[in-house]
This record gives structure tokens, sequence and C-alpha cells, in this order.
């Protein structure tokens, strides 16, 4: 028997990359249907050379992209066109420190935003800093590529971010053997379109790298409101000042969080989106 992780999936039929590092074509047992075992793309699995045979618990699980054992999410945003969206950002934050994945954001296509432009959304973004790694990056410049080439090694990574961010066009920025279909984006709907059609891992500078589709509306059916400000670092780092333990930092007397947004300390619009998505949550449960 064998082991390995699943780096493909394509209409039932599993690519499996050995300890070996020999590639494999198989499908899974049968018993795996009754059993409900569902390998994905990430899974460590056992295998003969007929069928997967195990497969190994997971760390984490992801359903939009459907990848399992993520270590990192690559969040790409654009500088512009699309326009850089700090409500998005802070959503595609939340939903990957709720899936314990490491987040590190990317900001793509700085050539096309003007300097002082520029120079005021990087103002913006030091914030982040404090308690993300974070990238500028543009196609066009191999010097900003190269620094997000160390980030992938030894790592799974997952590349996401809003649709026509520029993520398969990164990717072949990163690796020029990948020629990964990129869309172009729709000048009157101020998005693009979907260019990834298959769950797959790809084997880039020392890592593995998934290559999700945009997306355009984000869910957070497994986030609790309550346990919202759980998933903001900035937050639980001042939490332990809050009068009351299990701050909600909403209406809540002698809340920390709140008098440093009051001082400036916190990011405006990170503190009002916060407010905004606890109430989003509050109503999506009520609903279902």
């Amino acid at each position: 028997m064998k082991k390995g992780i699943i780096i493909k999936l394509i209409a039932g039929q599993y690519t499996i990359k050995g300890e070996d590092q020999n590639t494999y074509q198989l499908k899974p047992l049968g018993v795996f249907r009754h059993r409900d075992i569902s390998p994905k793309v990430g899974d460590w699995v056992v295998f003969d050379d007929d069928h997967i045979l195990e497969v190994k618990p997971r760390k984490n699980d992801l359903s939009r992209p459907p990848v399992v054992n993520v270590d990192q999410a690559i969040l790409i945003h654009s500088a512009l066109q699309p326009d850089f969206s700090f409500n998005l950002l802070d959503r595609f934050l939340i939903l990957v420190e709720a899936e314990e994945v490491t987040p590190i954001i990317v900001v793509s296509k700085v050539d096309l935003l003007p300097q002082k432009e520029l120079e005021e959304l990087k103002k913006k973004l030091q914030y982040y800093e404090n308690y993300y790694k974070v990238y500028y990056s543009t196609v066009h410049d191999e010097k900003l590529i190269e620094p997000i080439k160390s980030v992938l090694k030894d790592k799974v990574s997952v590349f996401a971010g809003q649709t026509g961010a520029g993520k398969s066009s990164l990717l072949n920025a990163l690796d020029i053997s990948l020629s990964l279909k990129t869309g172009e984006i729709s000048k009157a709907l101020g998005r693009g379109r979907h260019t990834t059609r298959h769950s797959e891992l790809l084997e880039i500078h020392g890592g593995l790298v998934a290559d999700t589709p945009g997306f355009s509306k984000l869910d957070f059916y497994k986030v609790e409101a309550e346990y919202l400000q759980a998933h903001y670092p900035d937050f639980v780092q001042r939490s332990q000042k809050c009068r009351f333990r299990g701050c909600l930092h909403i209406k809540e007397p002698h809340c920390a969080v709140k008098k440093a947004y009051e001082n400036n300390e916190i990011l405006a619009s990170r503190y009002e989106n916060y407010l905004l998505l606890y109430d989003e949550i509050q109503q999506q449960k009520k609903r279902y």
C-alpha cells in the first residue's frame, strides 16, 4: 500500500501524487459511497494499484472551493478593475480565519492605480500589516512577484478573491508554464468571468496551489454571530481590557474595542464592517 495526496479531481477520477513523487489515477472503493466518504482534493489517502483504500483525517475542509488540508489562503484583491474593497477583504478574512487557515493578502494590479491613490491605499493597509502578511503585485513587475514565490514553499495554498482580481494572471506570472485561462473584465458589470473549471492542486515553487473561482457573494453559514469577534485578531488583542467577558464590542459599556475605534486605533472601516457583518449573520440565521 502507498500514501499520497489527491491533487486533481475530474469526473470521479482522482489523480494522486504519491510519497514516491509518482502520480496515479484511481477511483475510491465502492464502499465509500455507502459510508458517506467523499475524497476531496487535498486529502491524504492510502491506496494500492487499483483503488483509494483510506482517507486520512482532515485538519480543515473548505466547501467553496472544495479543497481540504489547506495551510494558507492567498487573498487576491485588485487595486483597480475592480476597485479595491475593504468590506470584501474583511469578509474573506473572516471566512479564512473561521476555517483556521492562515490568510495572506495580495493587492494586485497596483500599476493601474495612480501613485497618490496607491499611497493612500497602502497607508490604510498598514493597519492590516500588524496582523497579516501583505504583498503588492503586478504581473508586469518581476520584482513584486518574486517575494510571493517564497510564501508558497512547503504549503498547500488556496488562491481566492473577488472575481476579476487577477488570480489566474498572478499564477501565470509565478509559473509561466501553467498557461491558465484568464477572464476579461466586463466594463459594464465591473467584474470578470469565472475561468477555473475543476478542482486541482498545481505544483508551484515547492508548494501546492489551488486556483479557485472568484466569488461575487460570500455566505457565512458556518460563522455564529456571537463568535464573529473571535476571528478578528485585532479585536481579540484588545478584548482582555473589556469590562465584560464575552463582550461582543457592540453595545456593551466599557468596551476596549469600541474605545480603540473611537480613538482611531482601529481602522474605521474595519470596525464598521464588523457591525455590518454581525447584523448580516444575525438576519441570515433568522431566515433559516
